[in-house]
Formats: C-alpha cells, structure tokens, sequence
C-alpha cells in the first residue's frame, strides 16, 4: 500500500492497519481459538509481536504516519447505554467490565508503539463505519474514554468531530498537549459533500482549541468500509476530500 501510494505522490504517506485489541477481539474465539491458545492474552502477544513487525517495515517503507484503528473501544463503552452494536460486534468475543478492557486495549497499544517513534504513530477511534445511517451506529461523547487515550504512547489522535454522534470535541483538550490532534471535518455516511464555509468553521473551531501546529484534518472514518458496498462513492469522497483541502487552504 505504502509502494504503490508513492508511486502517485512526493506528500507524506499515511497508512492505516487494524489495532491490537480490535485483532485480538475479533480472533479470540472459544471453541476454536483455544485449540492453539490457552487465552486470549497468549494470541494478543502473537498480535501484538506480528503488528511490530509490520510497523518496523512501514517505518522503514517511509510511511509518515501509521495509524491504528481501534474502533472497537467505542463498543467497549457505547454499546450497553445505547444498546447497538458497531459494523464488526457480531464477530467479536465476550468482554469484561469495561475498566478492564480499556486497560488491556491500552497495555496492547503500547506494547506495540514500544521504542518506536511516536510522532509516527497515530490512533484511530470511530463509534462504526458499516452504514450510511446515522441513526443505528454507537454515539456518545469521547469523555468515557479519554483517560484510556491519553495513556496511550501516540503522536496523534485521528477522531470523528463531523458527526453529532461524537459530541464536542472541545473534550479533546483534556488529550497530552505534546501529540496532535486530528478531527473529523466531513462525515462520510452523509451522501452529499459539506459546504467549504461548514468544514471551515470546524477547521476554525479546532485551531481555537488546540493551536494551528497541533490539527490534522480528515473525515470522520473511511470511505470504502467494504469494496462491493462502499459508504461514500468514488466521486462524493473526491469533492469531499476537495472541500477539505479548499477550506484548509483559509488557514494557511
């Protein structure tokens, strides 16, 4: 992914891979998991040292950035208040209580970010991407998890702020003051592209709140969650994309 991005562009290259917990939730399965495994802990470890491995050559590759995305802390906190469950929830294993689990999600995370640089580091927290209908995914603040964040060693916080569903991100300041602070300017589900005055005015918003040196602007979450079923198509996603740059270039 990284060879072929540079093969378009001399701009920086970010690439995202799925994160520690979300790996070891999904393949942690009883009955069959446990036929190679005693436990969950033991595959998080295999998890854990193959995700090194990956970064250790995406640094090498040139990625500027390396995102992980942990979509499924919003599950760990979201989904009993609200009852609904995120895209990927039917396939994973059963949790414990929640300060558990964002403690092991946590401890995974920096196990794997260990030694590395960790301005090339980002982590990514969405509340599900499977549908364009607002309605049935997770909402809720970011409060709920932003003592786990802060305790995780990344440069960089990539989160949704487009859609209603994540609340203010003014709760983001209370995020480490050395890592940047990346934020949703356009909501993917949303089929029809923002107004260049509207993302400016989130672009605005976020300069207020953490100081222009610290903001990375993207959407809210991916576009193409599933190749034969993509969230945003190829044209949206481009004047989505266009009305970001367009009203970044405000700011400059």
């Amino acid at each position: 992914e990284v060879d072929f991005a540079r093969t378009l562009t001399d701009r920086p290259v970010k690439v995202a891979l799925p994160g520690p917990y979300l790996l070891t939730r999904t393949m942690w399965m009883e009955c069959i998991s446990d036929r190679a495994y005693a436990s969950r802990e033991e595959i998080a470890a295999d998890i854990v040292r193959v995700l090194r491995e990956e970064l250790a050559e995406l640094v090498e590759a040139g990625a500027a950035l390396i995102q992980f995305d942990e979509p499924v802390l919003s599950d760990v906190v979201f989904s009993g208040a609200k009852n609904k469950r995120s895209f990927m929830c039917g396939a994973l294993s059963e949790t414990l209580a929640p300060e558990h689990e964002l403690d092991f999600a946590r401890d995974l995370l920096n196990a794997v970010f260990d030694g590395f640089d960790r301005d090339r580091i980002a982590l990514h927290v969405c509340r599900g991407n499977w549908t364009p209908d607002e309605s049935v995914a997770l909402s809720g603040s970011y409060a709920p998890l932003i003592d786990t964040l802060a305790q995780v060693r990344a440069g960089a916080y990539l989160l949704e702020a487009a859609t209603p569903r994540a609340g203010d991100m003014g709760v983001l300041s209370a995020l480490p003051e050395d890592a940047r602070i990346g934020v949703g300017v356009v909501n993917q589900k949303l089929q029809a592209a923002e107004a260049v005055d509207e993302v400016a005015a989130r672009i605005a918003r976020a300069i207020a709140l953490f100081g222009r040196e610290r903001v990375l602007l993207h959407p809210d979450c991916g576009f193409a969650t599933f190749a034969d079923n993509p969230i945003c198509c190829g044209d949206l996603a481009c004047d989505k994309i266009a009305a970001i740059a367009q009203a970044a270039a405000r700011f400059r």
